[in-house]
């Protein structure tokens, strides 16, 4: 089940809106085939797996991290090649969320008289999916906030200098990272004050969508994202009024302007995010400013942390820290994070967080995993 995750591992956020998965056959202690969901649309894992072993999968296992599928869409069941096939036993690492398969593909697969195991490493085959399970449960996309911040919490000077706080090695690994995305979002602000790029160094296949927040409809029209526009789609997020003068004009240069409610003169975010869940997008990659990391974490819209922390000290009392606005006027009201884990990237900490909402609400934290 371990090797069914890695290779399930090779295609994350390829395949997104749907899950990452990876399968293997083993006859007699041996795997005759294997296989991996590599983008949407293409043969799911189990399918290839089962090819790839072709007659030696009568009488043998399978080993899938995703309960498979029992409905057709843009692919025919998997059920039924499994029991076309002649698998005796079926170990499953997690049934799969989604409504129209949760639970079917396992009972009907019980049903044809394969042997079927559920639940094996379930908790490590929920993790590389946990974008898919929050998007196909609730409808809008899994949010992850990354942070590069100094040691003593800033991720820019008094004076907006802000290039480079971490290593080399950290900002690699955010380029793989937003290989893995469907979208890097931003405040207007910190195009405005960075005129950020935010492609990937490291996609191969797809670049990720880039998304601005931009209540009044600021971004410049010369800013870098419009230079290489061919590369991803831009999205601008508005409430203003779709029909101006000023949102033809980003449309003209290629964005796909987003018009939706607002509160207070500020984009409704939970609307923003049911709009980006319409347009099947499954795992958001904020990376700034610290108005929006504030406002996503008040509104509850956070499910990941990522800090990277370079051993530097800046001060300064005006100098911008990670997260903004008003911030919690008491501790207990404060945003707990769980599931610790700590990597290096050369002289940086990367700490990576999930999300338990308010400390007053928290149960015990889990036990953290330091990892170097």
């Amino acid at each position: 089940m371990r090797m069914a995750i890695r290779l399930a591992g090779k295609a994350e956020g390829l395949t997104s809106p749907n899950p990452a998965v990876g399968a293997l056959v083993v006859k007699d202690d041996r795997v005759v085939g294997k296989g991996y969901h590599e983008r949407r649309g293409l043969p799911h894992a189990e399918v290839t797996a089962l090819k790839t072993a072709a007659s030696r999968s009568k009488g043998a296992t399978l080993y899938v991290s995703l309960e498979p599928c029992d409905h057709f869409g843009m692919t025919p069941p998997c059920t039924d090649a499994i029991i076309k096939s002649g698998i005796k036993r079926a170990v499953i690492g997690m049934t799969d969320p989604n409504p129209i398969t949760n639970g079917r593909g396992i009972a009907k697969l019980m049903r044809y008289g394969i042997k079927t195991s559920i639940g094996v490493l379930e908790e490590e085959a929920r993790r590389i999916n946990l974008p898919y399970i929050k998007y196909i449960t609730k409808k809008i996309p899994y949010v992850t906030v990354k942070v590069a911040e100094s040691i003593d919490g800033k991720i820019a000077t008094a004076t907006g200098d802000s290039r480079w706080i971490t290593s080399e090695e950290s900002r690699e690994y955010v380029h793989k990272l937003r290989a893995k995305v469907d979208a890097v979002m931003v405040g207007v602000n910190t195009v405005l004050k960075d005129d950020p790029l935010l492609l990937s160094k490291a996609a191969v296949k797809r670049q990720p969508a880039r998304i601005i927040v931009d209540s009044r409809l600021r971004t410049p029209l010369n800013a870098k994202l419009f230079s290489d526009i061919a590369s991803s789609q831009v999205i601008i997020a508005t409430a203003e009024d779709t029909g101006s003068g000023r949102s033809r004009t980003y449309t003209q240069r290629g964005a796909k302007v987003l018009n939706v409610k607002s509160r207070h003169g500020r984009i409704d975010l939970k609307s923003l995010f049911k709009a980006l869940g319409r347009l099947e997008m499954s795992h958001i990659l904020v990376e700034g400013g610290g108005e929006l990391i504030w406002s996503l974490v008040k509104e509850g819209l956070v499910d990941r942390f990522l800090f990277f922390i370079a051993p530097i000290i800046i001060g300064g009392r005006t100098a911008v820290t990670a997260v903004e606005g008003d911030g919690f006027a008491k501790i207990r009201k404060a945003v707990r994070l769980n599931n610790v884990t700590i990597k290096r990237f050369g002289h940086d900490l990367l700490i990576e967080a999930g999300v338990t909402r308010h400390c007053e609400d928290a149960k015990r934290p889990k036990q953290s995993l330091f990892r170097s």
